[in-house]
């Protein structure tokens, strides 16, 4: 069963989870309009709320999300799960799991040709969380390459309008509150201290470095610029590779952000685990006549 941990940096995320939902039934949205302590900060997205207002633990639907979304992947390792970085937040609840699971599930059905099926699970994983949103332009240049511009624009259109759908009406009804929670704390840029300093360089630059702040979140816009032009210049032409980049370029934007913490390194952990699991078993490419039936 899973257990509470008695204070730990994991159970308030489940307890921030939980509260949110509580605050979207009571009040109309997840978010403390004007947060001060470190426990009125909620740094998700709307959807993650949902967890919060499904009975009972939500540590149980966070884990089998996780869990349907690498089965549905194709990526059902026993020691994968059994890996430290998966199962301590699988045993008490960790957010990113349900994220890192739904975009590896897009990054499979998009490399198949299912863009309606890949864009609806990316758009619901950016919906949870910021982590997921790279993989959307990811897909988008998997999708372009390898099934032309009609499927890619299914994607785009699914995506963005399931992404778009649960998240702009709260953007819109309180656009100062969720700044605050989903974008300045998280970045480090709000008055209150994020608990996330694990001592990646991100956080150290941060920290012990004159203006490091800024040199951090100028190496991760740089970073993230180097992804998109490598979409540009070698689209990933496989869902291994896209898979394989998508670790590259959130491990990199992991190690960079200034509040960061090792539990998000589960991100590049098990989309690389499924690049390698994808490189074993090779990849089958999808026939146009087959994929006007899978979509």
């Amino acid at each position: 069963m899973f257990t509470r941990p008695p204070g730990g940096r994991e159970g308030l995320e489940v307890t921030v989870v939980e509260r949110s939902g509580q605050l979207l039934l009571t009040t109309g949205s997840p978010y403390v309009a004007d947060p001060t302590a470190v426990a009125d900060f909620n740094p998700y997205m709307p959807g993650m709320a949902l967890f919060g207002v499904l009975p009972g633990d939500a540590r149980w639907w966070l884990g089998g999300a996780f869990v349907a979304a690498l089965a549905a992947a194709g990526l059902h390792r026993a020691w994968l799960l059994a890996c430290p970085l998966v199962a301590l937040p699988f045993a008490v609840g960790g957010i990113d799991l349900p994220v890192v699971g739904l975009m590896c599930l897009g990054a499979v059905l998009a490399g198949q040709g299912r863009s309606g099926r890949a864009g609806l699970a990316l758009g619901a994983a950016a919906a949870l969380k910021w982590t997921a949103w790279p993989a959307l332009p990811v897909a988008l240049a998997l999708i372009a390459v390898r099934r032309g511009g009609r499927p890619a624009l299914r994607y785009a259109v699914v995506a963005l309008s399931t992404a778009t759908a649960a998240v702009m009406p709260f953007a819109l009804a309180g656009p100062s509150g969720f700044y605050r929670n989903v974008m300045a704390f998280p970045l480090g840029l709000a008055d209150t201290a994020s608990p996330a300093a694990s001592p990646l360089p991100g956080h150290l630059l941060a920290t012990y470095v004159p203006g490091g702040r800024v040199i951090a979140l100028a190496l991760l816009a740089v970073s993230a610029l180097l992804l998109a032009v490598s979409l540009v210049a070698r689209p990933p032409g496989t869902a291994r590779a896209a898979a394989a980049r998508l670790a590259l370029g959130l491990g990199l934007a992991m190690a960079l952000i200034p509040a960061t913490r090792f539990g998000y390194l589960v991100y590049p952990l098990v989309l690389g685990a499924l690049a390698y699991r994808m490189s074993q078993r090779g990849s089958t490419p999808v026939t146009p006549s087959r994929e006007k039936a899978l979509v």
